[in-house]
């Protein structure tokens, strides 16, 4: 339950950040939801990474989506991607959480440097 709740607040976090701010946002809802919810082990980095992916994912489909994936289908040939959409929505959703995932971690080291626990 913990972990669906982390989820949620990131993504919220997350969009509501880049309603303003460039594309980095995503990780200041990262760090913050792993300093605030202390995450262990593994799961600090991928509950954070899980949330931004499937947020970007969802995002870039929603913005393709009406102009029937036309500009999509571009950039994946242009990175060689063979105008294979779904494979582009993958990467941008991997780069995305890679980024949240490092400030999730980040952001539970510092929680945990702060309070005293290993």
């Amino acid at each position: 339950m913990k972990t669906l709740i982390n989820i949620i607040l990131t993504v919220v976090i997350a969009f509501i950040l880049s309603l303003f701010l460039p594309w980095w946002s995503v990780m200041i809802a990262g760090f913050t939801m792993g300093a605030i919810v202390g995450l262990k082990k593994a799961s600090s980095f991928f509950v954070p990474f899980l949330a931004i992916a499937l947020l970007w994912v969802v995002n870039a489909w929603f913005l393709a989506q009406p102009n029937d994936f036309t500009l999509t289908k571009k950039i994946a040939v242009l990175l060689q991607l063979e105008g294979n959409t779904f494979l582009l929505f993958l990467i941008t959703g991997v780069v995305g959480g890679i980024a949240a995932g490092i400030a999730g971690v980040f952001g539970n080291q510092c929680k945990q440097l702060i309070s005293g626990k290993k």
